[in-house]
């Protein structure tokens, strides 16, 4: 017969590593480490695209023709341009993140406490450059984040019943990583109006979760360490359209359209699971297959801007992608679904005189905007949103449309209802936007 002694730590070690992913029921964040509770799902907190010169006008760009800016969002929008220009676009974002979530104090269901914390990261967001081809098509390239995992909880056992057995059990739960999105494209203008754009994408990365149960203070129970690895990758592709109508005088219109297909991710997902001593280490589980269901869902979006010269512009886009039905692995115990993604975006840009030789601040570019995201996230029956305002600035610098643009953007994402998290965020993004004439033979007397 075998002793008590010995089984109730097996018991105990499997009990913990089927509950070790319900932790985040009463989680708290690590002090020091940055995180987002919502990159705890899916692929991560999906990132905006655009330069600052989008993102400070609430991120539009699908129906937006400019020739002094890159515009990556809709691939047609890359013939807007000078003949035999040469333009890049680098840029590094800061974000500052306050969260606020409900935590119960206490056994009690009832008793309810509030729990925050802070963090703030700084990154580079995009690197994009674009060269002509004859004088009606041109090309770009570059590479931005498509999506970032970065959390750190921990939580203590609270069950008077283990902790008399085991002692005391902390539990962690950390994520971090992210998927890359490369870019190749190009665009040709027809009959002075109509400009068509196709970009190829490829979509790579690398994203590990971890969960830990360590005994604190009982050497007789194995600490363990349990997770999912996932190394991808995948090409994909989005095409747009972009026709420019003139109305009267200096003022015409702008309709855009892009679709992004449907891309289904490839690679390995581990699924492993470690029991550890001060001594040695256990191989519970440790096993490795083909991903299965992971893609990124088709994308559709529409444009719309009015422009006068240079001297105003103001624009809406409206992106729908259906992620219903696109299931994830590694939640038990918690309501996570996904669903209908949409967002409603609005911006404007103004510049008083850009050839004002006399008053330099009359050749800034003011922008703003706002906009209203309905994420594809929904936890606990409710859609995690997202609203903000945004502010911008354009400084012209040197000479040719060179220039360093400015965005802030100021919103909030989830509620403190349903048990969710609430994040209140300020993104300062910084463009450096360089721009020169290539091509040109030398003349000699």
């Amino acid at each position: 017969m075998v002793k008590k002694s010995k089984i109730l730590p097996v018991v105990v070690s499997l009990v913990l590593l089927a509950l070790l992913p319900q932790a985040a029921a009463a989680q708290e964040p690590l002090a020091g480490n940055g995180y987002s509770p919502y990159s705890l799902f899916g692929f991560g907190d999906l990132v905006r695209p655009g330069t600052a010169y989008n993102l400070s006008m609430g991120g539009i760009g699908i129906g937006d023709r400019n020739v002094r800016y890159l515009n990556f969002i809709n691939p047609a929008a890359v013939t807007a341009r000078e003949v035999k220009s040469f333009m890049m676009d680098f840029s590094l974002e800061n974000r500052n993140v306050i969260y606020q979530g409900n935590a119960a104090t206490s056994l009690s269901e009832t008793a309810q406490g509030v729990l925050k914390s802070a963090n703030n990261t700084f990154n580079m967001h995009h690197i994009v450059a674009s060269l002509p081809i004859g004088s009606q098509a041109a090309f770009k390239l570059g590479i931005m984040p498509f999506s970032t995992v970065s959390y750190a909880f921990q939580a203590d056992e609270t069950s008077d019943a283990l902790i008399a057995e085991a002692g005391d059990i902390r539990y962690t739960k950390e994520g971090a990583g992210g998927l890359y999105q490369a870019f190749l494209g190009t665009g040709v203008t027809l009959w002075k109006r109509l400009s068509l754009g196709a970009d190829l994408d490829y979509y790579f990365g690398k994203i590990d979760r971890t969960s830990t149960a360590t005994f604190r203070n009982n050497s007789s129970y194995r600490s363990i360490q349990s997770g999912w690895g996932y190394n991808v990758s995948c090409f994909g592709g989005k095409v747009g359209l972009q026709y420019q109508q003139p109305l009267s005088g200096a003022l015409s219109a702008v309709v855009g359209a892009t679709y992004g297909f449907s891309a289904r991710l490839r690679g390995s997902e581990q699924r492993y699971a470690y029991g550890k001593t001060s001594s040695m280490t256990d191989t519970i589980i440790n096993r490795k297959s083909s991903l299965e269901n992971y893609r990124v869902p088709a994308e559709l979006g529409a444009g719309l801007t009015l422009r006068y010269g240079e001297q105003w512009m103001v624009g809406f886009d409206y992106t729908r992608q259906d992620w219903t039905g696109l299931t994830f692995g590694g939640y038990p115990g918690i309501d996570f679904q996904t669903g209908l993604a949409q967002s409603f975006r609005a911006g404007f840009e103004i510049t008083p005189n850009r050839y004002d030789v006399r008053h330099w601040m009359r050749r800034l570019t003011w922008r703003g905007g706002a906009y209203r995201e309905y994420s594809h996230l929904f936890l606990n029956g409710s859609q995690v949103a997202a609203t903000g305002v945004t502010l911008g600035l354009g400084i012209p610098v040197f000479r040719y449309y060179n220039s360093i643009n400015l965005s802030v953007d100021i919103g909030q994402r989830g509620t403190l209802d349903s048990n969710l998290v609430r994040e209140r965020y300020f993104l300062f993004t910084i463009s450096f936007n360089l721009h020169d004439i290539w091509f040109i033979p030398t003349l000699y007397n």
